[in-house]
């Protein structure tokens, strides 16, 4: 009877995170008839695809042991400087992209030089970078939205606009699968085959899972967590400038709502598939099933001060199976 209760358990750990997308689908399509649709499934991959970007710079972060709390002020920070390189300065492709993910990587650096060389305990130094790139932006901004023909301080209006090769990032199609899906898809084929099959990825996980081992091993541990939180700082980057993309505004503190949604959808990721660690493939599982939930309680015109509770009680879960799995290893 014991070792049945174990197989079951061990059933659910691998699978029951699947199970609950699938079954979540199920009971969202059965009560809306719009739910199961092209459309609506896309608009679903549509929406977690800034979170996704988000959730694997977590992601990677907790791979070498840490945690970055700063990743939703660098998407802010990221999305009003793209939107002002076209809207403020009259800029083209090349500034649009190169000055915004330069200052994410240099956000990664510093965090890098806080947790890495200071020896700062991460969850402390990446909320210190929170407040200082949130201040950032917002000084930067002038706490105001960046878009077109807005109100400049002269009393002129801005000279510049969205162009339409960014819009197209974050609005356009590619045969009729919206381009931030595609983009999505691409980041988590590209992150998994990285981290699983090349050297670099395996001396990651190696990092993360004894730091002390794998530096008397020679593996540049401090390399390694460094390339981490820039890796982590550059994703979120990125996800700021898709933002800006789909909505068609520099929005001043857009990151903030990200942050916890892409640590949830990182921390459920644990548990797909038994990984127990943090892995590329779980992540997206993680922001599908938090995306799911959110567009069917949308659809059932639940109050959306309600959501946060579902997405925390889905959190606490996840994370319950996983420890209870590690704890039953290691005894």
């Amino acid at each position: 009877m014991e070792a049945r209760k174990l197989n079951l358990f061990d059933f659910v750990y691998k699978y029951g995170t699947v199970a609950v997308v699938a079954i979540v689908i199920l009971l969202f399509s059965l009560t809306n008839p719009y739910f199961f649709t092209y459309g609506n499934l896309t608009d679903i991959l549509r929406s977690i695809s800034i979170v996704t970007f988000v959730a694997v710079g977590v992601t990677f972060s907790l791979i070498v042991g840490g945690f970055d709390l700063s990743v939703g002020s660098t998407v802010s920070l990221t999305t009003v400087v793209s939107a002002s390189m076209m809207v403020w300065y009259e800029q083209g492709a090349a500034a649009t992209l190169i000055v915004p993910i330069a200052l994410a990587i240099l956000v990664g650096l510093i965090n890098a030089l806080l947790v890495v060389k200071i020896r700062i305990p991460d969850l402390l130094a990446t909320l210190a970078m929170l407040y200082i790139v949130n201040g950032v932006h917002m000084t930067y901004s002038k706490g105001y939205s960046i878009y077109a023909n807005m109100p400049m301080e002269d009393g002129t209006t801005a000279p510049g606009k969205f162009q339409d090769w960014f819009l197209w990032l974050g609005q356009g199609e590619i045969l009729s699968v919206p381009v931030p899906v595609v983009l999505t898809f691409l980041l988590v084929l590209v992150t998994h085959i990285y981290l699983t099959y090349t050297r670099q990825g395996r001396m990651l996980y190696m990092t993360g899972g004894n730091v002390e081992a794998a530096r008397l091993s020679g593996i540049p541990v401090n390399r390694y967590r460094t390339l981490a939180y820039v890796l982590s700082a550059l994703f979120a980057g990125l996800g700021g400038m898709l933002l800006a993309a789909r909505i068609g505004t520099g929005q001043v503190s857009s990151g903030g709502s990200l942050l916890m949604d892409a640590v949830a959808a990182a921390f459920v990721g644990f548990s797909v598939f038994g990984a127990g660690k943090p892995n590329v493939f779980g992540t997206f599982v993680g922001a599908i099933l938090i995306g799911v939930l959110l567009n069917g309680m949308t659809m059932l015109n639940l109050p959306y001060y309600a959501y946060d509770i579902v997405k925390g009680i889905v959190l606490a879960l996840a994370l319950a199976v996983t420890y209870y799995q590690l704890r039953r290893k290691r005894s």
